[in-house]
């Protein structure tokens, strides 16, 4: 059962969107599990000025970015930098236990895009990232699309279902 706060970011998420140009990104996630996360951060005199977040996920994944991303702006890098997924799971006030692993998400893809506007900023970029999830089937031996989880065939290059893009190998 879900509390009034999360259900609040659920429904009415804040800082939902991405940032162009953004000065640090993070990516967390695994779609296998249905979490993906992405942390866009704008940095003003080493304060977050702006910071958004898409999000792939349930309800508790959605509500974590929300309440990260207003934990996070206007706090300076090195005070981002201290916040963990208990700082997360409290602003929330409480998380069902099943579901905890998503404050570790956003945590996590917080701390990324901090580390890729620091790495930017000293002039070290990184490779976009790319999925590395191996194909599994996690459902026997038919093939699932990893983002909806609906049967597709073996060798499929696109979802019909959510319209997902199977271009690696599924």
């Amino acid at each position: 059962m879900y509390n009034k706060t999360v259900m609040d970011h659920f429904r009415n998420p804040r800082n939902v969107g991405v940032i162009e140009d953004p000065d640090g990104i993070g990516e967390v996630g695994n779609p296998l599990c249905g979490d993906m996360m992405t942390i866009y951060l704008k940095v003003e005199n080493e304060c977050i000025e702006d910071i958004k977040f898409q999000t792939f996920g349930c309800g508790s994944a959605i509500a974590v970015s929300s309440m990260l991303t207003e934990i996070a702006k206007g706090k300076t890098i090195e005070a981002a930098k201290r916040i963990t997924n208990k700082d997360v799971a409290k602003a929330l006030e409480g998380l069902p236990k099943n579901k905890l692993h998503c404050s570790n998400l956003g945590a996590d893809a917080l701390q990324m895009a901090i580390k890729d506007y620091e790495d930017r900023k000293i002039g070290k970029t990184r490779p976009a990232p790319k999925r590395v999830d191996k194909h599994e089937h996690s459902h026997g031996d038919k093939c699932y699309c990893p983002y909806c989880d609906i049967e597709i065939q073996e060798g499929a290059t696109f979802c019909d279902a959510c319209q997902s893009s199977l271009e690696e190998e599924h």
